[in-house]
């Protein structure tokens, strides 16, 4: 096995720690006893995570370590680290938690991405899922989102006011809205662009 899979391995392995440490200080928090150690632990580990994606990848080009393995093993650690914030950070108490549309939304976009590819393979004989701008500035947005509401920015607390009412959106919501109307932009590029492959496979009429 080479050392970029090895990383992307250790990288799979960090996420049920991450998910774990993020319980933990959510039942803290519950408690009314907020350690903070957990919330740091968390943090440590996800960045642990996030930063290990460049480095395998770095690896694998530096030393020709590209693999058919690494190719499969590598969405998997991204998307997995991902998919484990956001979830665990709508249910796990840590004082903001994302509303039950944002994980809805990003679960259902890459759903339908492997379950477009695996149509496609079976239809087709092959899928190529082209990365987008939408989809990286999504991703990005994600990114972000799970990274304010870790860190707990007082500022980004704060309600916000027009006009002098009160409405339930605070600053830290922005982030979260944005990176959802993203990630819908984007699962209906990867939906159309799947459409035309099957067109140009020979089912379906790509004018239709």
């Amino acid at each position: 096995m080479t050392t970029a899979n090895k990383i992307t391995i250790a990288r799979i392995l960090l996420i049920p720690v991450f998910v774990m440490m993020a319980i933990y200080y959510g039942r803290s928090v519950e408690r009314g006893e907020p350690d903070q150690w957990l919330r740091l632990s968390a943090i440590l580990v996800f960045a642990l995570a996030a930063l290990s994606d460049g480095l395998d990848g770095y690896v694998a080009r530096k030393y020709n370590q590209r693999s058919q393995l690494g190719v499969i093993l590598d969405p998997i650690a991204d998307k997995g680290l991902l998919l484990a914030g956001i979830i665990t950070l709508s249910f796990s108490k840590w004082g903001y938690e994302f509303p039950l549309w944002f994980p809805v939304v990003v679960i259902a976009r890459d759903s339908v991405i492997v379950v477009g590819t695996v149509i496609l393979h079976l239809l087709v004989g092959y899928a190529e899922v082209r990365p987008s701008f939408t989809g990286k500035a999504a991703t990005v947005f994600q990114m972000i989102s799970i990274g304010c509401v870790m860190l707990q920015v007082p500022f980004l607390n704060r309600v916000i006011a027009f006009a002098g009412t009160r409405h339930d959106l605070v600053l830290l919501d922005l982030p979260v809205i944005v990176a959802g109307v993203l990630t819908l932009v984007s699962g209906a590029g990867y939906f159309l662009d799947g459409l035309r492959q099957l067109a140009a496979g020979g089912h379906g009429d790509a004018q239709q």
